[in-house]
Parts: structure tokens; C-alpha cells; sequence
């Protein structure tokens, strides 16, 4: 049974109307941004309710469900680019370990932003009885590089995997979109079909619970098969990325810094799984 969580969204307009618009550069693998700001409001949206766990009585869609988290990027990487650029087998070619990620122009890492999404997402899926396991310890750390990402959620034998990101396009473009793998043989093939469904009810979850808008300029209707992502290529179960949206847009990086509005993202996306279980 779903656990409405969704917070009021006058409270939220007012939150956001009192940041400043920022933004960043595009691509991946791109110098790492200034630290993300400290200030945080006191009490987030939806704060109280990441800390209940599901009311007695009520049925739980997620116990015993294996779940892996992948915050995109790390803290550390920056200060570390031979262990970064090291080239990994990504199934059908080779790519770095891993990058730094983008960042707004108010200096708000996307490394800083995945990993605060994911250990709010963490929390919710736990309180409703889901085993959580994230592809990292902490902010400050290097890696671990795309194919161990891939290679942790399939130890884990888990039922489903996310990668969050947040993305770094023009600053024109606006909106989150889906990444979904493409088959590639001898690797994911038996899982694609389980991980299209997965990223349709996240993309449905994550449109209606945060207001977001389907990207603007990559997929189509915020879903965009990719067969570049080794994260992708090299896992066995059921796994998607998600660009939370584009912290070089105005509107989508006000969101992105709000503490208000990340609680928001982790509830929308804890909605997600649970359809996903459901179906």
C-alpha cells in the first residue's frame, strides 16, 4: 500500500521563490564546482515523514526487497584524475572510471546533490522495509568506478538499481529524463525488459511528484535508451539512470539546491519503486 508523503505545494512555492536561479557547464567528466552551499533550511518538506516507518497494519510493497542506490560521481574525484581517468571495460568498449560531474553556477556539485537525493531515498526505502545498499560510503571519497557500481548491485542480486545524477546541458535546456539500457549481449540482455518497466514507473512517479518536466532536449517523453552507460551495460538486474534534472538551467537548478525540494525528488522517487514492485 502506497504511504502518501507528498508535502503541501504552496509551502514548497514559497520555499523556492526565495532562491537564486543558478546554473553550469555541459558534459561529463568536467572540472569539479566550488563546494555546495551550507545553508539548509532547519526542518525540509517531508522531513517528519522520512522518518516514520509504515503504520501498523498497513501492508509493506517493499519488505524484503533488495534496492541499490548509485549516487553519480564522489566528492574526492577531483583531486584525483589518474584514478578517474583510468579506461574500464564497459561491455562493448572502454570508458574513464569515472568523472566529476556538473555543477550550478552558485558552485551546488552534483556529487553533493546524488548523494543527498539517494541517503533521503535510502531512508524511506527502509522505513518501508526495503534493504538499501548504496554504491558509496560517503561524500569524500574517490569512485568507485562505473563498472564496480554495476558490479555492487549485482552482487547484491538486488530487485532493482538507480543511478541519480543531475544533468549539465545548455542553459536552455530544461527537464529530467530517464537513461534506459540498451541490450548488450553477453551482459544485460535478460534484464532490459524488467528495467524499461522500472523506468517508466520512476518517470511517471518522479513527473507527478515533483512537477518536473520532461526534458527538453534529450529522449523522447523523458525516456532515453543508452548503450554508452557501463553502469548499464554491465548490470544484471533491472537498473536506470536518472538526470534529476539540468543544474545549468535557471528554474531546474533552484529546484536541485533546495533541501525542500530534494526531500520532494527522494518521495517521488520512493513512490516510484513501489509501483514498481506493485506491477
Amino acid at each position: 500500500m502506497r504511504i502518501h508523503r507528498r508535502g503541501s505545494a504552496a509551502a514548497l512555492a514559497l520555499c523556492l521563490g526565495a532562491l537564486t536561479a543558478c546554473g553550469g557547464s555541459p558534459g561529463e567528466g568536467q572540472a569539479q564546482g566550488a563546494q555546495p552551499p551550507t545553508a539548509r533550511p532547519t526542518a525540509p518538506a517531508g522531513a517528519d515523514r522520512a522518518n516514520e516507518g509504515p503504520a501498523a497494519g498497513q501492508a509493506v510493497s517493499l519488505r524484503g526487497k533488495v534496492i541499490v542506490l548509485d549516487p553519480g560521481h564522489n566528492g574526492g574525484n577531483g583531486e584525483h584524475p589518474a584514478a578517474i581517468n583510468k579506461k574500464v571495460d564497459i561491455g562493448n568498449g572502454t570508458k574513464e572510471c569515472d568523472t566529476t560531474g556538473t555543477a550550478t553556477n552558485a558552485g551546488y556539485n552534483e556529487h553533493a546533490f546524488t548523494w543527498d537525493v539517494s541517503t533521503r531515498l535510502a531512508k524511506l526505502l527502509r522505513a518501508e522495509g526495503a534493504k538499501v545498499v548504496l554504491t558509496r560510503k560517503n561524500d569524500t571519497g574517490v569512485g568507485p568506478c562505473i563498472d564496480e557500481r554495476a558490479a555492487i548491485g549485482n552482487r547484491a542480486k538486488a530487485d532493482a538499481a538507480l543511478s541519480v545524477h543531475a544533468d549539465g546541458a545548455s542553459a536552455s535546456a530544461h527537464g529530467f529524463h530517464i537513461i534506459q539500457p540498451v541490450a548488450v549481449k553477453g551482459h544485460n540482455a535478460k534484464m532490459v525488459p524488467d528495467a524499461q518497466r522500472l523506468g517508466r514507473e520512476l518517470r511517471d512517479a518522479y513527473r507527478d511528484g515533483t512537477g518536473i518536466a520532461y526534458s527538453t532536449y534529450r529522449g523522447k517523453k523523458a525516456l532515453d535508451p543508452r548503450s554508452d552507460l557501463g553502469g548499464l551495460n554491465l548490470s544484471t538486474v533491472p537498473k536506470v539512470f536518472i538526470e534529476c534534472g539540468n543544474m545549468r538551467n535557471a528554474s531546474d537548478a533552484a529546484k536541485l539546491s533546495s533541501a525542500a525540494f530534494r526531500q520532494r525528488i527522494a518521495v517521488a522517487l520512493a513512490d516510484g519503486f513501489e509501483a514498481y514492485f506493485r506491477g
